[in-house]
């Protein structure tokens, strides 16, 4: 049995290291935002609503990037759910980068984009 589980943490060890696991885990890893737009909307996050995905805090904005619902609603995040907040992390990126790229940069976010020196 000992043998067993030091197989188990071998192999754990193995796949977390190649990443290989990754890869059979993920299968939509290409639609998932690459490690330096995550960081960038992760620290976005962080400044709208505490890196809180899911928050709701009934001021009329959603998720972890603030959306309004018509924002929202107009970029066709209502494929994924009614409410932003309700939407997985990367749902709210896939949005959220498709308002940036229309609007030409952070500009929907202005205290926050000011405050983390990103283009508006």
């Amino acid at each position: 049995m000992e043998f067993h589980r030091f197989t188990k943490w071998t192999v754990a060890a193995a796949i977390a290291v190649s990443g290989s696991a990754l890869v059979a885990v993920a299968p939509n890893a290409a639609a998932a935002p690459t490690d330096d737009r995550a960081a960038v909307w992760d620290r976005l996050a962080g400044c709208e609503s505490g890196g809180n995905w899911s928050a709701n805090t009934g001021n009329g904005y959603y998720g972890g990037l603030q959306f309004s619902r018509s924002t929202w609603a107009a970029y066709g995040g209502e494929r994924y759910n009614r409410y932003p907040h309700r939407a997985s992390r990367e749902q709210q990126i896939e949005i959220a980068e498709q308002v940036r790229a229309d609007r030409g940069g952070y500009g929907a976010w202005p205290a926050c984009s000011r405050k983390l020196g990103l283009p508006r």
